[in-house]
């Protein structure tokens, strides 16, 4: 079974490519076929893997324009099992032209249905909620939030929540689960402990006994386009993200 999962925050700094990346690479390290769709502009999980966005010939902003298809664009990061479909810049200009399609809130997911041949399908939107976050919303079937250990982490989801809220009352869009996924954590800091508390208590979903640390290999790893299981395997940041990623397997829909 195919399980579409998106790795969604519309505030930024979260950890939320990071943990598309690094999700990703684990998940192909235990042997599952992924593929990673870069839907942000700023192209960031696109570049974590080692790929320019200026040296691609077609990007997914072709697709969303019907000049290509999407298995065309897909690329082999350098590690097995582990595809992306790339971004460029030039994903901005489809959440303009996406607007006047009709059934454009589907678009990706009638793209997605084609694929057939990976156990995992992860998608990294822009951090904020406007018709691409919308798209890698209705095509997913499973979200990931990543609750950055801060003052304004669980009042910034109120939003979030809102959109989630309306696309199952007014679309009939159903998800299978909501995770939350406490990132940037610093066991040393009585705020973080206090929002990891807080987060067990009033997040509307399920919070992944995971917890990621606060970690500067993680900040280093995009510079040389690299996951954390590549950039630095034995550190704490590596280890949590396989955890992650085992965990995730354990929690089977099927």
């Amino acid at each position: 079974m195919k399980r579409t999962i998106c790795i969604i925050n519309e505030k930024g700094g979260t950890g939320k490519t990071t943990t598309a990346v690094s999700l990703g690479g684990y998940l192909a390290k235990f042997g599952k076929r992924v593929l990673l769709i870069d839907l942000d502009p700023q192209c960031n999980a696109t570049i974590s893997l080692g790929i320019q966005p200026r040296s691609l010939s077609f990007s997914l902003y072709d697709v969303f324009s019907e000049n290509v298809l999407l298995d065309s664009v897909i690329k082999k990061t350098s590690l097995f099992n582990f595809d992306i479909v790339p971004a460029t810049q030039d994903l901005a200009g489809s959440a303009i032209e996406l607007l006047d399609r009709e059934e454009r809130e589907k678009t990706l997911y009638q793209l997605l249905l084609s694929l057939e041949n990976y156990d995992f399908i992860l998608i990294d939107p822009p951090p904020s909620l406007g018709i691409l976050t919308i798209n890698a919303l209705f095509a997913a079937n499973e979200l990931i939030i990543p609750i950055q250990t801060e003052f304004f982490a669980l009042k910034s989801l109120e939003q979030l929540f809102g959109v989630i809220n309306l696309l199952e009352k007014n679309m009939k869009k159903n998800f299978d689960k909501i995770w939350g996924l406490l990132t940037m954590y610093d066991k040393r800091n009585i705020l973080s402990r206090e929002i990891a508390k807080k987060a067990q208590e009033v997040f509307p979903g399920e919070i992944l006994e995971t917890i990621i640390p606060r970690s500067v290999k993680l900040a280093e790893a995009p510079k040389f386009g690299k996951t954390i299981f590549q950039y630095a395997p034995d550190s704490k940041a590596a280890r949590a993200y396989e955890m992650l990623a085992e965990e995730i397997i354990k929690k089977s829909l099927i």
